[in-house]
Formats: structure tokens, C-alpha cells, sequence
């Protein structure tokens, strides 16, 4: 057994985490650098490092999860899901069951609180916002973003809804009301059910094919039917059918 097949293992029995779905030429050049970084020779005695000093622990979580995000991400999508998928699913349901799976620092999460509070009052928005790492989910609870994470935001919307603070834009207290955030593990943890929509956009790019395909299997049951799962720009579904989806939009996917 390789030492990179021993860390495999020694984490999932640690932290319940199961690096053997994520690709492994993409984790394993990432963790490499990071061992180096902290002077260990190998996996192995990486591996006693992060078990035996929690700050350590914290950053390998920290880099395993890609916590790259910005508000409104891909701008136009962001408007076929305000313009046309919102208005459908209200036809369907006067109140929305939303969760932004794999949120990271907060900006996908209060983004769909913006676009949900044109179409009803913002107290009236509920949104479940998850991530692996609770280190970002700190930070998505802060809600300070420097201004680059808000190059996508219309300008009425930074207006209405952020406190400029020097470099930074602080979200308003009662955007961040609307949402609920919690820790979860896509592999692992149940995932509920009832959803109107569910948003998890540009994360499945670092899962292997048979992870994508139980996670995508999993979404699809937590969507109530004539639900809507939205996806990045850069994770097309191929084949939706086999899930009991179907193409709604471009990277807009209804449950049949």
C-alpha cells in the first residue's frame, strides 16, 4: 500500500471524509505542496502531523475544499434563474425550500437571497447554505467580501444590499438573516428532501465520475418534482434522464 493510499484511509477513519472520490492527480499535487510546505517527507508523516496539531488539521481542510466563489458568478445565468426559473417554481409553491449545496465563503447562498427577495419580501427568503469546511462557513457567517468577490453585482443590488467599509463590502443584516448555513459532507450526509431548488455550481469538477454520479443521483431525490437543480458553467449534465431530470435551461435541470 502506497503512503497516499494509507492517508486515504487514516482520513476517511479520522474526519469521515473520502479523498478516494475527489481525482486523485488534482489532491494529490495539492497536498503534496502542502506537506512540503510544512517540512514533512511523505504522506505518512503528514498524516501524524495534521492528527496531532488541530491549526494543521484545519488548513489541510481548508485546502482539500477549492473555496473560489464570487457574487452572481457567470451574470446571465443568474438572470435565467431570476427572469425564468423563479417565477415558474412560484407558480408551482408560494414559499421556495432552497439550499445552496457546497457554498463556501457565503457569496452563492446571498446571491440567491437578492434574486429570490425581487419576487417576494426578504423576510419571507429561506436558504440552507452547506459546506464541508467550517472555516469558510465562518467566514460566509462574517459576510465581508472584498471587491473583487462583487464585480458581477448589478449596481442597484450592491446599493440595496451592501455597507461599503474601506476595501470591503459588508452584506446587509437582513440578507444574511435569510440564510441558514451548517456543515455537510456532500459524500457522506443525508441530504433531505422537499427542495424547490438547489443550487451547487463549479465543485463537481474536482470529484471522480462515480462520486459526481451518487451526488447528482442524491440531488435529484431531494428535489420535489418540478424542482430545479443549477449547475456551473462548466458541468453540463450529459445524460439528466438517468437521474429523473431534465434540461429546463442551459445548466438548469428539472426533476420529471
Amino acid at each position: 500500500m502506497s503512503d497516499y493510499t494509507q492517508f486515504i484511509d487514516n482520513v476517511k477513519k479520522k474526519t469521515g471524509i473520502d479523498l478516494s472520490l475527489y481525482k486523485e492527480a488534482q489532491m494529490k499535487r495539492r497536498l503534496t505542496s502542502l506537506y512540503e510546505k510544512r517540512k514533512c517527507r511523505d504522506f505518512t508523516e503528514y498524516f501524524e502531523l495534521i492528527r496531532s496539531d488541530r491549526s494543521m488539521m484545519d488548513e489541510f481542510l481548508d485546502r482539500m475544499t477549492i473555496n473560489v466563489s464570487e457574487f452572481y458568478r457567470n451574470g446571465q445565468r443568474w438572470e435565467v434563474l431570476d427572469k425564468k426559473i423563479i417565477p415558474q417554481l412560484l407558480k408551482q409553491s408560494k414559499t421556495l425550500k432552497c439550499w445552496s449545496a457546497a457554498c463556501s465563503t457565503g457569496e452563492e447562498p446571498y446571491s440567491m437571497s437578492m434574486v429570490l427577495s425581487n419576487h417576494m419580501p426578504l423576510r419571507e427568503v429561506s436558504i440552507l447554505a452547506t459546506d464541508l469546511d467550517q472555516g469558510v462557513i465562518e467566514k460566509a457567517k462574517v459576510g465581508l467580501y472584498p471587491d473583487r468577490s462583487l464585480k458581477e453585482v448589478p449596481a442597484d443590488v450592491k446599493k440595496k444590499y451592501f455597507t461599503q467599509e474601506g476595501q470591503f463590502y459588508q452584506v446587509k443584516e437582513e440578507v444574511k438573516r435569510s440564510v441558514t448555513f451548517k456543515k455537510h459532507n456532500l459524500l457522506e450526509d443525508s441530504y433531505g428532501s422537499g427542495f424547490d431548488l438547489i443550487v451547487c455550481r463549479n465543485v463537481m469538477i474536482y470529484f471522480t465520475e462515480e462520486a459526481k454520479d451518487q451526488i447528482y443521483s442524491n440531488f435529484a431525490k431531494a428535489l420535489k418534482p418540478g424542482g430545479i437543480l443549477f449547475v456551473g458553467s462548466t458541468e453540463q449534465i450529459f445524460s439528466p434522464d438517468r437521474y429523473g431530470l431534465e434540461s429546463e435551461d442551459t445548466f438548469f435541470y428539472k426533476k420529471l
